[in-house]
């Protein structure tokens, strides 16, 4: 996990997960315009997914 792609995360979380495919990209939209808490939140786990 780059510190880039960290600081992206805490500003603008979608597109920190550009990358993971269309499903993340939604979950973390979704979870942004519901809260931006939640929203960052999903994008650190998903970018600190190894799997993916």
């Amino acid at each position: 996990m780059s510190v880039w792609r960290v600081i992206l995360s805490v500003l603008f979380p979608p597109l920190a997960v550009y990358d993971k495919g269309c499903g993340s990209i939604l979950i973390v939209l979704i979870l942004t315009l519901l809260g931006w808490i939640p929203g960052v939140i999903a994008a650190l786990i998903i970018i600190n997914n190894p799997k993916s």
